[in-house]
């Protein structure tokens, strides 16, 4: 495959593509040159007039998964290299990349891993049709025919693919739809993760960058919302590039692809991965030197606004004043006319999935208190409480459990709104609001941990249910107006992301003319913080945000959304709330019984155990995997097998896996203290450990079935034994969106907001190494109940035909091997005869 990829991509096209790439990024520091200073001017404007939103009655929680990890387990992966299904051994750390690793040892070896997968951009899919039917629309020109098979064997019915349109596609396989649906999750979780990749607290880089893309991306002539705004910037501008570049790239090379349909589209998918990562290397390059160079000028930048502020912002008003009415009377009209008749229509497709989401959310978290309450009168003491809170408070992080909330999301249609609105797919909201949701539940979660842990002391059982009871209510009631809150904010955003592009693509084409004389009413001191071009789109935006304002209130009004009016936290309303430490509790040493850092290794070992946020499968009448082992499926007709001789010469150069390893027991989630491995109690267990032998006896008649003495089934007919080796889309924050929107609520506060009389309280590095997330006791179900099975020995390869064994020398064997057991003083002597015997064999 390496040479189709060399054949395509020589020398000269890698310099037509870095040139491509580098002609993109130029255009683009233009346009982010500019877009910083106007970011920077609306921070320290902002900073310096002062203002903010309604503030929250739960409580946020800075760094949740600090010290977490998110899922692990064994499933199989597909690797186009050899056309086979191999074991891997799966970890998803905190920051939600996919790292996958030949097996379990070489994990907790802290060895690197095979591979890290960024989800940013993927999607998570089940069905081979679907992703066909992606896979097709790579090479127009070359459909395929309904009957034709895919290049991808399956050795299993529940795939877990992962497609990118630009990137390599991943293909996992898993044995039972339960552990299907628990991976799906996981991965669309870590998508859900990676697409929210851009920092709403870093107030400068972030507009910047977002106005930047955006206006790029109208000067090419498009307006509307965008798919692939994915991930952190570098990857951004990567799909940005690939968005020209791939196209180009298809109509030079496809005609030039050779072999079948599956063979071509594979190809592709290798020959544009490359590209993609050519691609993502430079702008990140770039990207970086662009920041650099902005940084470096910002002293100076912020000096000069501090100085001049005032004299800025009259200038900015003066020019604002000219355009508004200049551009205000058409803009009412087309607003009148072709967007005002669809606002309810937009706002009511959008409120019933969020508005059902929202309250699924409520629906897990009230559950989830009531269990706790449960528990803890049917265990009694605060150790049951300690167990179950350490599991609570990682809720919102948990994507099974979670999964019903996202689901309601799921349901979103802009079905005959995408065309009218150049809505190329509602993704980017659905994947915004479902973000919104976990931070919500975090919220609730952590807020109900802050209350619950500074009234628990001193109280006896029948206090301490009286008061879970009331820190549950008092929860629910501040989670019923912060998610309020929240979806009202989430309406005017989406709308304003719906229907601002709209009235842009209708009225800059008739005004672009007009804008350049403006730039003659700004001092030449003040150009590089006032730009005609944002000012005529927050012209726009003022237009469009008293309709939007108007439509979002009347929507509260109805009963049946659950909306609730904005309402004002004192500072002063709970002191000893906010007066509580910003780090999370540990519930685990202080009260769940997990030895307080008294209890030794072992106590601290099991806390750092239970610290991952999916917990193992429970799969029934399912044998495990064997250990940390990298089991081929067995193989499927019409896939390729590697000849012999490859084959042993790539098993050589593997490490082979320690039989005795298998013999480890694997710690439940509910273990509440870690088993250690026993040591040897005699001289032949020490040797088994040193060097083991694995004993193989063969029937010499023809008629009887061959049977292996370690306890694995008989061979297939036409199977041979092979050693078992290991090998060593978010919404963007514009900055004059943003605008718009804090104007809304201003607006909102000044005419709706009163005291509440019942109110009573005022994401890790990519690069996080697995040592610091161990997470041994939680398995996928591939790795539990391994205790309860005799591990199956790795058998050695055989090769050529077995010679005949007389059963007179084979019974001399069983006598040695039961005095052996008999007299443990004659275990040396009677291990050098078995060797003896077996090695004359």
């Amino acid at each position: 495959m390496g040479d189709v990829v060399s054949t395509h991509l020589d020398e000269g096209r890698r310099q037509i593509i870095t040139a491509h790439t580098r002609k993109v990024m130029t255009e683009f520091g233009k346009v982010y040159g500019q877009q910083y200073a106007v970011a920077l001017f609306n921070n320290v404007r902002f900073e310096i007039e002062g203002g903010g939103n309604v503030q929250s009655q739960l409580l946020h929680r800075k760094d949740p998964l600090q010290d977490k990890s998110i899922f692990s387990g064994d499933l199989f992966q597909y690797l186009d290299e050899n056309k086979k299904w191999r074991n891997r051994f799966i970890y998803v750390a905190n920051s939600y990349n996919i790292s996958f690793y030949d097996s379990r040892l070489a994990y907790e070896r802290g060895l690197h891993p095979r591979g890290i997968i960024n989800c940013a951009g993927y999607k998570a899919l089940t069905s081979m049709d679907e992703y066909l039917n992606l896979l097709n629309s790579c090479l127009p020109a070359q459909k395929a025919k309904p009957e034709s098979s895919p290049f991808l064997k399956i050795a299993s019915s529940f795939l877990l693919i992962l497609w990118h349109p630009y990137a390599r596609h991943h293909y996992f396989s898993v044995r039972t739809e339960k552990e299907q649906k628990k991976w799906l999750a996981v991965f669309q979780d870590c998508i859900r993760h990676a697409n929210n990749g851009l920092s709403e607290e870093n107030k400068v880089l972030t507009p910047a960058f977002t106005d930047s893309l955006r206006l790029y991306r109208q000067a090419k002539g498009h307006y509307g919302t965008w798919d692939m705004m994915c991930g952190d910037p570098a990857r951004i501008l990567a799909n940005l590039v690939m968005e020209t570049l791939c196209s180009e790239l298809r109509t030079q090379i496809g005609p030039r692809l050779k072999g079948k349909l599956q063979q071509r589209q594979r190809n592709w998918m290798l020959i544009s991965d490359a590209v993609y990562r050519q691609v993502l290397t430079q702008t990140r390059t770039q990207y970086e030197a662009l920041v650099q160079a902005c940084e470096v000028e910002r002293p100076h930048l912020d000096a000069a606004l501090r100085t001049d502020m005032d004299q800025i912002v009259s200038s900015k008003e003066h020019v604002t004043g000219r355009m508004r009415a200049l551009v205000l009377a058409h803009a009412e009209q087309v607003l009148k006319s072709n967007v005002q008749p669809y606002i309810t229509s937009i706002l009511e497709a959008l409120m019933e999935p969020v508005s059902q989401g929202f309250s699924e959310v409520r629906e897990v978290l009230f559950r989830e208190l009531v269990e706790i309450s449960k528990n803890t009168v049917n265990d009694g003491g605060r150790e049951a409480l300690g167990k179950h809170m350490e599991k609570v408070s990682m809720l919102a992080f948990h994507p099974v459990k979670m999964q019903s909330c996202y689901e309601k999301m799921e349901q979103l249609s802009l079905e005959g709104l995408q065309q009218r609105f150049d809505v190329s797919s509602p993704s980017v909201f659905i994947q915004r609001a479902q973000i919104l949701m976990r931070e919500q539940m975090d919220n609730a979660v952590y807020t109900f941990e802050k209350l619950l842990y500074q009234n628990m002391e001193e109280q006896s059982e029948e206090e301490l249910i009286k008061t879970i009871h009331r820190c549950q209510d008092r929860v629910l009631k501040k989670y019923d107006y912060d998610s309020s809150t929240v979806r009202k904010k989430f309406f005017r955003e989406a709308l304003l992301q719906i229907i601002i592009p709209y009235m842009l693509k209708q009225l800059h084409p008739v005004y672009a003319p007009e804008l350049p004389k403006f730039k003659e009413l700004i001092f030449e001191d003040f150009s590089r913080f006032i730009l005609v071009e944002n000012i005529f789109e927050e012209v726009v935006l003022q237009s469009v945000t008293k309709d939007i304002m108007m439509a979002v209130k009347e929507a509260a009004i109805q009963r049946r959304h659950n909306l609730y009016r904005d309402s004002i936290v004192l500072a002063n309303s709970d002191p000893n709330l906010y007066l509580l430490e910003e780090t999370s509790i540990d519930w685990a040493s202080q009260y769940g019984g997990g030895g307080g850092g008294e209890g030794g290794g072992g106590g601290e070992e099991g806390l750092r155990r239970r610290r991952q946020v999916v917990s193992m499968i429970l799969v029934e009448g399912m044998a495990p995997m064997p250990y940390g082992s990298c089991l081929e499926v067995p193989g499927v007709e019409e896939i390729p097998e590697e000849n012999e001789i490859q084959m042993g010469e790539d098993l050589q150069e593997e490490p082979v896996i320690d039989n005795d390893l298998h013999k480890q027991p694997m710690v439940s989630v509910e273990s509440k203290s870690l088993e250690e491995p026993g040591s040897p109690d005699n001289v032949q267990q020490i040797r088994q450990l040193i060097r083991p032998v694995l004993e193989v006896v063969l029937p010499s008649s023809e008629d009887t079935d061959p049977v292996l003495t370690n306890g694995m089934l008989p061979l297939e007919e036409g199977e041979e034994i092979e050693t078992i080796t290991t090998v060593g889309e978010v919404m963007p924050k514009d900055s004059a969106i943003a605008s718009a929107i804090q104007e809304l609520e201003n607006a909102v506060q000044e005419e709706e907001c009163n005291v509440d009389s019942d109110v009573e309280l005022a994401q890790a590095s990519a690069e996080s190494s697995p040592r610091h997330h161990d997470d041994s006791g939680f398995q996928s179900p591939t790795n539990e109940h391994r205790e309860e099975e005799d591990p199956r020995p790795i058998t050695a390869e055989l090769k050529g035909e077995a010679e005949s064994v007389d059963p007179e020398l084979v019974m001399v064997m069983l006598e040695q091997e039961d005095k052996v057991s008999e007299d443990g003083s004659q275990a040396g002597e009677a291990k050098g005869e078995t060797e003896e015997l077996v090695s004359n064999i």
